[in-house]
């Protein structure tokens, strides 16, 4: 690499001058002070803690043994396969959607668990998580973590009004109030 010039860097330097000239400079005088937390507040951290807790169960270790042929889908021990026959006709319909698109695996791991947490906390039975397809890698992923999450009953590749090969309707046990 070479060397500039001295000369052409006084030229710039007097070309900014010259650009910024009677630009004033900003006075910050706004004072920001911290407020008592309101109870909105508060609920927003229970539920991130929520979240949290839920994340646990989502590890990049553990593969569960899944079908690799035909549509994506699951169901853990007890629950009846007649179920994950009702979510691939579209029986269930989704109250919640979750559209990853665009997310890391990190982020995606976060919105999954919120989303969950969300449902268990509303008492929504029916979820769809769309994660697109693009380069597979949340489309792969996605499937391994609802799999591990305890209350996750069953999954099923969406039907095409819910986003086809790029969503999952998810089966989500919610406790009786």
């Amino acid at each position: 690499m070479s060397k500039k010039d001295p000369a052409l860097e006084e030229d710039d330097f007097s070309l900014f001058q010259d650009a910024v000239k009677g630009v004033k400079k900003l006075s910050h005088d706004t004072i920001i002070t911290s407020r008592r937390q309101s109870p909105k507040t508060d609920k927003r951290n229970v539920s991130a803690k929520e979240s949290h807790n839920h994340e646990f169960y989502f590890s990049d270790e553990f593969e569960p043994h899944l079908s690799e042929h035909g549509p994506m889908q699951y169901a853990r021990s007890g629950v009846s396969k007649y179920e994950v026959k009702k979510l691939r006709r579209g029986v269930y319909v989704p109250d919640i959607f979750l559209d990853m698109h665009g997310m890391t695996q990190k982020e995606a791991k976060r919105e999954l668990a919120a989303m969950i947490a969300a449902c268990i906390k509303d008492g929504v039975s029916c979820a769809c998580v769309m994660h697109g397809i693009g380069k597979h890698i949340l489309k792969q992923k996605a499937p391994l973590w609802l799999a591990q999450h305890p209350d996750v009953m069953a999954f099923h590749q969406a039907p095409l009004e819910f986003g086809g090969a790029g969503a999952l309707l998810v089966l989500i046990e919610v406790p009786e109030r």
